[in-house]
């Protein structure tokens, strides 16, 4: 086992014997396996499509194959078996429709051919092959480093590209791309300025595929509208629902619906409460806990049925609470029984079992659903408060969260920004100030809550559209930049706000344990990435850039 993938590497050093997320070496190894495999799967679909031709069942595993090996996601040894021999006969599948349509498969890459087994015995035998460990030792960290950052770029995308096909919404030219990345990446390359290349290739990337998975979204669902949502339970039958999978969450409300069955939302969730379309339904309780992190204190604390849609899962054996919860899409637990074809009445029936909330907790509430749509629609207003100096600076302060020590720190910046400034926040990272009392500037909440992560699309809009109307840059706004880095949806986001030529962002609480000092080096001098430090200089250095 050898992964840095995330910031819970064994508390940011490499997990060698079982990951700080709970993950063993076995499943460490099977994943590693898999996504071999899927690269030399899309290695041969990018041959295919220089002959016209791809294949739909190809395409629409693809995403979901490398979604269940994003950090706590799915610890089951049994579905990395299948997932395995799936991706194998996808790959000979591929090889087929390729080689009838006349592509040249002469110099296939090494995953496109290789060959690792079906049992777990022969898996793990061949695991070494399609370990980091292996690139490391032959070609350097450096290299690697640069190999891992597209490799967990393309993880992301992976995810929110999933989050988009489940709701119907997909393009051929996405696909394609990503294969193409893809296949690159099988051929284990070595040169720094090709490696440069497609990470900010990756960063374009992701930024068509948020804009299909907002396009989902929105579509379904209807823009985000400013709601206050409660944060505190009502009495009566209860299931939380976790992870971003809006479409599941739809279902349950649909399954749900005349059962006597509240429905709270949890992390990642939240934001869910400000879709037109989804806050139709009454039972739609509001949100109960915190951000992932926190998972474990609630869900042992909530007396109801739990629904994991997708990341980020946590050991639920710990506190006991896994017989109550269900797994979905590419979540998965050894144990925990696991939601197929969207049919959450397991998870109905174990909630009206269950007691629920005895009665009502004192009514708490925030304010939400300052997406794209919205702020635009008061573009003219903001417009005026920045003209007029009533707001002097925008701070985008958001991301993934985490359980480590240091991330305080975006707590502390937001309470520390002045009051004539608003704050842009998406993703869990919110968790950490929402609830504070930070005021508001003529009426407008000084913290506007754009959504999930993914989101971040949202903000980059509103960003862009707000340059355009002052007529400069993006970069020569008063819009400064605190992001929170922990896994790899949002290697995938940093990669996008990247390819746009953003700079001077502040990444922490620490750096991605891939990143050598050589590659930390190339990222400062190209983008001037900032590593988070103390909450006062940061700001004080911001203040006086802006």
């Amino acid at each position: 086992m050898y992964c840095v993938q995330c910031e819970q590497s064994n508390k940011g050093g490499c997990a060698v014997k079982v990951g700080s997320c709970g993950k063993t070496a076995t499943v460490a190894d099977l994943q590693d396996v898999l996504l071999r495999v899927m690269q030399g799967v899309s290695a041969v679909a990018a041959r295919a499509a220089d002959r016209g031709v791809r294949d739909a069942e190809v395409d629409a595993f693809t995403p979901h194959a490398w979604f269940t090996t994003l950090t706590n996601v799915n610890f089951d040894e049994a579905r990395f078996l299948k997932l395995i021999a799936t991706a194998l006969r996808m790959r000979e599948k591929i090889h087929a429709a390729a080689m009838a349509a006349g592509a040249d498969l002469s110099d296939l890459p090494e995953p496109a051919t290789w060959e690792p087994g079906a049992t777990l015995a022969e898996l793990s035998a061949a695991a070494p092959m399609a370990s980091i460990q292996r690139f490391v030792d032959r070609d350097g960290p450096s290299i690697v480093g640069l190999r891992d950052l597209i490799l967990y770029g393309l993880k992301g995308t992976a995810a929110y590209s999933e989050h988009a096909r489940v709701l119907g919404t997909e393009e051929a030219e996405v696909v394609a791309e990503f294969h193409r990345i893809s296949a690159f990446l099988a051929t284990d390359p070595t040169d720094i300025d090709a490696l440069l290349r497609e990470a900010l290739a990756i960063g374009a990337l992701n930024l068509k595929v948020m804009e299909l998975l907002d396009a989902a979204n929105t579509g379904r669902f209807g823009h985000p509208e400013i709601s206050s949502v409660r944060m505190t339970p009502k009495a009566g039958k209860a299931l939380l629902v976790s992870g971003h999978d809006l479409g599941d969450l739809e279902m349950i409300l649909q399954q749900t619906e005349g059962k006597g069955v509240n429905v709270y939302t949890h992390g990642e969730m939240l934001p869910a409460n400000a879709y037109p379309g989804l806050k139709r339904y009454p039972h739609l309780a509001g949100n109960y806990g915190g951000a992932w992190q926190d998972q474990q204190k609630d869900f042992a604390a909530f007396p109801g049925a739990i629904v994991m849609t997708s990341n980020c899962l946590i050991n639920p054996e710990i506190r006991g609470y896994a017989d109550r919860l269900f797994t979905a899409g590419p979540v998965g637990w050894a144990g925990v029984r696991h939601i197929v074809d969207h049919d959450f009445s397991p998870a109905v029936a174990r909630a009206l079992e269950l007691p629920g909330f005895a009665e009502d907790a004192p009514e708490e509430v925030i304010t939400a659903g300052f997406a794209r749509n919205t702020v635009m629609g008061v573009a003219d207003t903001l417009l005026g408060m920045i003209g007029r100096g009533e707001v002097k600076n925008l701070f985008l302060i958001g991301g993934c969260d985490g359980a480590r020590p240091g991330r305080n720190y975006f707590h502390d910046l937001a309470m520390a920004t002045p009051q004539d400034s608003l704050i842009l926040t998406l993703g869990c990272g919110k968790f950490r100030f929402n609830r504070e009392e930070l005021g508001n500037i003529a009426g407008v909440p000084r913290v506007l809550d754009m959504g999930q992560c993914n989101d971040a699309y949202s903000a980059i809009q509103v960003a862009v559209a707000v340059a355009n109307a002052l007529g400069c840059g993006v970069n020569d706004l008063p819009l400064h930049y605190a992001i929170s880095w922990f896994e790899q949806k949002a290697t995938a986001v940093l990669l996008t706000m990247l390819h746009l030529g953003i700079r001077k962002i502040h990444l922490g609480p620490t750096l991605p344990q891939f990143l050598t000092p050589e590659v930390l080096e190339v990222l400062v001098e190209k983008f001037d990435i900032r590593p988070t430090g103390e909450v006062a200089s940061d700001l004080d250095r911001m203040l006086k850039a802006a």
